[in-house]
């Protein structure tokens, strides 16, 4: 049974850091891409962040690229995000997914909910100002 389980979420002061993590059982992360997506209240499900372990590929959203760094630890099937400068308008519950998937990654569909088939339960992110 493939499972995604996200802890690391909280409160943090804006310009703080945290570093999310993604367990996954039931699967390799060899042969699947796992991505991150947020959802703030009122909005829609958002990508934020994309990668295949098999060739270290990833993506960022231009809203976090160059704030958030996505990693994985493939001896502990994890896949990490870890998020510094962070700012208000990243509060959000943050998802991690996984989608069966050969490298390299294709930026066509990276962030598109719809691809991915297992979904963790998600963490909460609060940044105050």
């Amino acid at each position: 049974e493939v499972q995604l389980v996200e802890s690391g979420g909280g409160l943090v002061q804006a310009g703080g850091s945290l570093r999310l993590s993604c367990a996954a059982s039931g699967f390799s992360l060899d042969h699947f891409a796992v991505a991150w997506f947020r959802q703030a209240p009122g909005k829609e499900r958002e990508g934020v962040s994309c990668m295949h372990s098999g060739d270290g590929s990833t993506y960022y959203a231009d809203s976090v690229a160059g704030r958030f760094t996505i990693s994985s630890d493939n001896a502990k099937n994890t896949v990490y995000l870890q998020l510094n400068s962070l700012k208000p308008e990243d509060t959000a519950v943050y998802y991690c997914a996984a989608a069966p998937a050969r490298p390299p990654l294709r930026s066509e569909w990276v962030f598109a909910s719809t691809e991915y088939d297992y979904w963790g339960q998600g963490t909460q992110v609060t940044v105050s100002s």
